[in-house]
C-alpha cells in the first residue's frame, strides 16, 4: 500500500509532509513524559482506588507492562517509516486501506472525546477555587484558549506542552518526596496514621476481591491514553531517529515513578477507604496532610494535566484528519496547511466537536466524565490493537525478506505483541461486563455503522480507493 505523495525527504530518509519540523528533542521527551501523566491518574484513580483498594497499584503496573509492549511495537514501526499519520498509515500498509480508514477516524474520535473528558476535569478542578462558576463556562474558556495555541504554530504547541509536562513531573516528584517524609518522619496531621501497613491492614491488599480489581483495568487503561502520541509527532520531530527511541525507552521508569511510586506513597499516607470517585486522590491526600496551600497547589497541577491532554488532543486530531485527507478518506479541505504549517481546518472542526463536551457539562455535569472516558478507552484500545496487529504483520514481512528491518526492533519480536493483543481483548470483555462502562460499546456499534457507511460511500465515489488506499493527492499548502 502507498501513502500520500510527498515532496522531499529529510536527512534521515523520512518523508517530508509539508509540516514544520519544529519539535526539538526536549519537547518530544516532555510530550512523551506528559502523555504518561494525565487526568486518568490524577482524577480517574480515585474511582479505581475505591473499587480495588491498594491492589490498584498492581493493576497500574500490569497495564504499564502491556503499554510498554505496545510502545516498543510502535517504535519499531516508527523507525521503519516515521510519518505523522503513523497508526493509520501502518494499518493501511499492513492490513489494507479499510483498516487505515477505520483507525484514522477512530483515533480522531478518541482525541475528540478525550478532549471532552479533559475539559470536564478542568472545569471540576476550577470548582475547587470558584464553586460558583458553572462547569460549562470554565470548559468553554479553556476550549477557546487552547484552540488559539494550536493554530499559531507547532513550536508554540511544543513549548506549551513542554511546560505543562514540566509542572506535572516536578509536582509528582515533590508529592512523592513529601509523602515519604510523612511516612519516615511522621510530621503533619497525617503523620500519626501514615504507615506502609495501610496497604494491607484494611481488609487486605485485595479488599473487594481479585475480580473487582481486574474490573478496574478498563479505567486504568484510560490513564495511559496518549502515550502513543509520540508517534504522531514523528512527522514534526527534528531528529526522529534519535528522539523517538529515547522517548519510548524511558517509558518503564516513568510508569514506575509516576504511577506505581506515586500510588504506593499516597495509599501508605492515607488509607484507601478515604478515597472516592469524583475527587482527585492527590488533592485529598495533601488536604489530609494539612500542609498550607498544598491542596490548592496540587489542584493547580492536576488542572494543568487536564489542559495538557486537551492541548495534545487538538494537536493530534488535526494531523490525523490531514492524513485521512491525503488518502482521499476525508474531505480535501482537511489536507490544507495554513501559512504557519498547521492543519487549521482539521483542528477547527475537531475543536467545534469537542464543544459537545461543554454541552455535556451543562446537561449532565455529574456523569459527563464517565461517559466520555469510557468511549475514549474503547477507541484507544482499537488504536493499540491496530498498532500490535500491524507490528505482527510487519515482523512477518521482515522475516520473509520483503521489507527492510527497523533500526529499533522490539524485544521478543512479535511475541510480546501477541501477549499485549490478548490482554486488550480481555479488557474489552471486561468493559462489556461493566454496566457503567458498557455505554461505550453502544457508541462503538453506532460508530462502526457510520464508518461502514462512510467506506461504502468512498468506494462508490472512487472504486480505486479499496485497492490503492486513495488517489494520493498532493498535500496543499495554503495561506
Amino acid at each position: 500500500m502507498t501513502s500520500a505523495k510527498v515532496t522531499d525527504e529529510n536527512a534521515t530518509g523520512a518523508p517530508e509532509e509539508g509540516y514544520e519540523r519544529g519539535l526539538g528533542s526536549r519537547q518530544v521527551q516532555m510530550i512523551a513524559i506528559g502523555g504518561a501523566i494525565g487526568v486518568g491518574l490524577f482524577m480517574g484513580a480515585g474511582a479505581n482506588i475505591a473499587k480495588a483498594g491498594p491492589s490498584i497499584i498492581l493493576m497500574y503496573a500490569l497495564a504499564g507492562v502491556v503499554i510498554f509492549f505496545i510502545m516498543r511495537a510502535l517504535g519499531e514501526l516508527l523507525l521503519y517509516r516515521p510519518v505523522s499519520g503513523s497508526f493509520a498509515e501502518y494499518a493501511r500498509e499492513f492490513l489494507g486501506p479499510f483498516f487505515g480508514f477505520v483507525t484514522g477516524w477512530t483515533y480522531w474520535l478518541m482525541w475528540v472525546v478525550t478532549g471532552m473528558a479533559e475539559l470536564t476535569a478542568a472545569a471540576i478542578y476550577i470548582h475547587f477555587w470558584f464553586p460558583e462558576i458553572p462547569q460549562w463556562v470554565s470548559a468553554l474558556v479553556f476550549l477557546v484558549v487552547l484552540f488559539g495555541v494550536n493554530l499559531i504554530s507547532v513550536k508554540i504547541f511544543g513549548e506549551v506542552e513542554f511546560w505543562f509536562s514540566m509542572i506535572k513531573v516536578t509536582a509528582i516528584i515533590g508529592m512523592i518526596v513529601i509523602g515519604l517524609g510523612v511516612l519516615t518522619l511522621g510530621f503533619s496531621d497525617a503523620g500519626d496514621t501514615a504507615t506502609v501497613s495501610n496497604l494491607w491492614s484494611h481488609d487486605g491488599f485485595f479488599p473487594n476481591g481479585i475480580g473487582s480489581s481486574l474490573m478496574t483495568l478498563q479505567g486504568v487503561m484510560f490513564a495511559y491514553l496518549a502515550v502513543e502520541l509520540v508517534g504522531v509527532t514523528a512527522g514534526e520531530s527534528e531528529n526522529p531517529e534519535k528522539t523517538l527511541p529515547k522517548a519510548i525507552n524511558t517509558l518503564p521508569w516513568r510508569i514506575i515513578v509516576f504511577y506505581v511510586g506515586a500510588l504506593l506513597v499516597i495509599l501508605s499516607v492515607v488509607k484507601w477507604t478515604e478515597f472516592s470517585a469524583g475527587e482527585s486522590p492527590f488533592v485529598h491526600a495533601f488536604g489530609k496532610i494539612g500542609i498550607p496551600l498544598a491542596a490548592g497547589i496540587v489542584n493547580f497541577v492536576v488542572l494543568t494535566a487536564a489542559l495538557s491532554s486537551c492541548n495534545s488532543g487538538m494537536y493530534s486530531t488535526g494531523r490525523m484528519l490531514r492524513d485521512l485527507a491525503a488518502n482521499s478518506e476525508a474531505p480535501q479541505a482537511f489536507g490544507k496547511l495554513n501559512s504557519r504549517k498547521t492543519p487549521a481546518v482539521g483542528i477547527t472542526v475537531s475543536v467545534a466537536l469537542m464543544g459537545i463536551g461543554v454541552v455535556l457539562n451543562y446537561v449532565v455535569p455529574e456523569k459527563a466524565f464517565l461517559y466520555v472516558t469510557s468511549v475514549a478507552t474503547a477507541a484507544g484500545i482499537w488504536t493499540w490493537m491496530m498498532i500490535l496487529v500491524s507490528h505482527i504483520r510487519y515482523r512477518a514481512a521482515v522475516d520473509a525478506g520483503r521489507l527492510r528491518a527497523s533500526s529499533f526492533p522490539a524485544p521478543g519480536g512479535a511475541l510480546f505483541s501477541w501477549v499485549a493483543l490478548i490482554f486488550l481483548i480481555g479488557v474489552t470483555f471486561m468493559i462489556a461486563y461493566d454496566k457503567d462502562a458498557r455505554v461505550c460499546l453502544y457508541v462503538a456499534a453506532g460508530w462502526a455503522v457510520a464508518l461502514g457507511l462512510g467506506w461504502a460511500f468512498l468506494k462508490r465515489r472512487n472504486p480505486q480507493i479499496a485497492a490503492r488506499g486513495g488517489d494520493e493527492p498532493e498535500l496543499e499548502k495554503v495561506g
